[in-house]
């Protein structure tokens, strides 16, 4: 190993790590007890400084850039204030598995323990939610713990790491030594587990795919195709992977998410093999934990050790990196008995998500029509929370990788920063983003920063100024007792238009095409507005439905 050893204030050093690991952009809420940061910034011209609106928008655009990159997306804000806005976008980088690294500026060593001003135990704070948190003691150990970060934020289960910065260390000058740039480890299969997998594969019926995203991360979307090729595997997508694989293809069968979906129910009933590739096996992705039964055998396979066996017990369970695991199933000896399953499989996900424009239609569901139609097939969709993007995962097609990038935290507020970070990562690229008037309102700030610093994202909010999700479990669960679920009238075309950006509001399809061919024609943050109805609460039920069936 090269080691490079410079004399240079830890504030600089970070600043070096983040030159030596390729990292182009951060994004922050300047704050004075990391000021030293930013002057290293400014001297470095290679790297993008992205200042924000809110820390948590900031935290969702860093976010929103990793899931894009795959590097580690990096966020900076200031002590205890700052550090409590942005974390609910350190829990979505947890949850998500997505690699962050976030920079906080700390008090003064000297006044820590006495409640000094925005004083927090940083370390402490995060470190339910953080892959490592660390506080800096010794600035000649900025290297040392920055590189450490990259390589945690990197390897196995990606995710973020919180590093606590005590004001009087950034400028302290010190003799800094460097280490080689990170190379992330790709653990392989053993031959005998490749042999077990065999033997398991050789006695199945009616094997199904869940496919994770382990298989975004480690950059199998290939490989993965190949894999279901050979062998003829029916594949799911875990909740919000959708563009893991192509849903044009005749082995797609189908996402695992929030919602009825009756035939995914048999077909994971009649299944006798479950593979799980990449993925936790969450709470959503299992619907709550009810989706395998006794009957099922499972092979699990992720990068990540503490995720085999957390959820369910595995027949077998195979630490590696995906790409190195589909490599090493290549040479299988199986043959395939389950293609007539497999395609009445298909033939079920086809008519339960098949996308027929009719003027009957909710415009939700007519929109998702108009995507489908114009949009370029590379072009990228982000999502916030909400019961409007029932529509989304319904019935839009994702068909080239890196093309979706959702929370699946679930998190409110998302879809915007998200959506700018990714612009970042692809400026190329055609973004939208979708969201509800609650979840967009949250931080319909970033808006202003898009505008500032040219990102030309496309926002389309469906408003029926209401908590469309909570207000459907209200009705499920106290029928007719509606209470904090309404929202007030917010015209977001003049939002929009008071921060420079382009507004739109519509009511009609037709509105909505123009809008929207004239957003994707021009070279700036455009917002549509759609105006919906409360009653069409989900995609297969209303209020109304609800209501009724609550009364039986």
């Amino acid at each position: 190993m090269t080691l490079k050893k410079q004399r240079m204030t830890a504030a600089q050093a970070i600043v070096e790590i983040f030159k030596k690991e390729g990292i182009k952009h951060v994004f922050c809420v300047p704050g004075e007890s990391y000021l030293p940061v930013l002057d290293a910034l400014y001297d470095e011209s290679s790297i993008h400084v992205i200042s924000t609106r809110h820390e948590g928008g900031a935290a969702f655009m860093a976010e929103g850039y990793a899931k894009s990159t795959l590097k580690p997306g990096i966020v900076l804000a200031t002590r205890g204030v700052g550090a409590a806005n942005l974390s609910i976008g350190v829990h979505t980088a947890y949850q998500d598995s997505t690699p962050m690294i976030v920079l906080l500026g700390q008090v003064h060593s000297k006044f820590r323990g006495r409640e000094g001003f925005q004083e927090v135990d940083l370390d402490q704070f995060f470190s339910p939610i953080a892959k490592w948190a660390v506080e800096v003691r010794d600035p000649e150990r900025m290297p040392e713990i920055m590189e450490r970060a990259i390589r945690v934020s990197q390897s196995g289960r990606p995710g973020p790491v919180v590093i606590s910065l005590p004001e009087d260390i950034l400028p302290v000058k010190k003799e800094m030594t460097f280490r080689g740039s990170f190379i992330k480890p790709k653990p392989a299969p053993s031959k005998q587990e490749v042999v077990n997998i065999e033997m398991i594969l050789n006695q199945a019926k009616r094997p199904l795919l869940i496919v994770g995203g382990g298989v975004k991360s480690s950059k199998a979307e290939t490989a993965i195709i190949t894999f279901a090729e050979k062998y003829q595997f029916p594949v799911l997508v875990a909740f919000r992977r959708h563009d893991a694989f192509p849903h044009n293809h005749p082995l797609f069968v189908g996402h695992l998410g929030l919602g009825k979906s009756e035939y995914i129910d048999e077909m994971i009933g009649e299944a006798d093999t479950i593979i799980a590739l990449g993925t936790r096996l969450s709470e959503v992705t299992t619907k709550d934990y009810t989706l395998l039964k006794d009957h099922h055998t499972l092979i699990h396979v992720d990068i990540n050790d503490e995720t085999l066996g957390k959820v369910y017990s595995p027949d077998i369970g195979i630490v590696a990196d995906l790409s190195q695991a589909l490599h090493a199933f290549s040479s299988l000896n199986i043959t395939p008995i389950w293609q007539e399953w497999v395609f009445q499989k298909r033939a079920a996900y086809e008519k339960a998500s098949k996308l027929k424009r009719t003027k009957t239609d909710v415009i939700n569901k007519q929109v998702i029509a108009t995507l489908q139609e114009i949009l370029p097939e590379n072009a990228l969709l982000t999502n916030d929370a909400g019961n409007f993007v029932s529509w989304l995962h319904d019935f839009f097609k994702f068909i080239k990788p890196q093309t979706y990038v959702g929370p699946t935290s679930g998190a409110m507020g998302y879809g915007l920063p998200a959506a700018i970070g990714a612009k970042l990562a692809f400026p190329d690229k055609t973004v939208v983003t979708l969201a509800g008037d609650g979840g967009f309102m949250m931080t319909a700030n970033e808006l202003e920063t898009a505008v500032r610093y040219h990102i030309p994202v496309i926002a389309l909010v469906f408003n029926n100024n209401m908590y469309g999700t909570i207000r459907m479990h209200q009705e499920m669960h106290y029928p007719e007792k509606v209470i904090a679920t309404d929202l007030g009238a917010v015209s977001f075309k003049n939002l929009a238009e008071s921060v420079g950006a382009k507004g739109y509001s519509v009511k009609t399809i037709d509105e909505f095409n123009v809008a929207f061919k004239e957003a994707l024609a021009g070279d700036c943050v455009s917002v549509i507005e759609i105006i919906t109805e409360k009653e069409q609460i989900s995609v297969d039920t209303t209020i109304e439905e609800i209501r009724e069936k609550a009364k039986n």
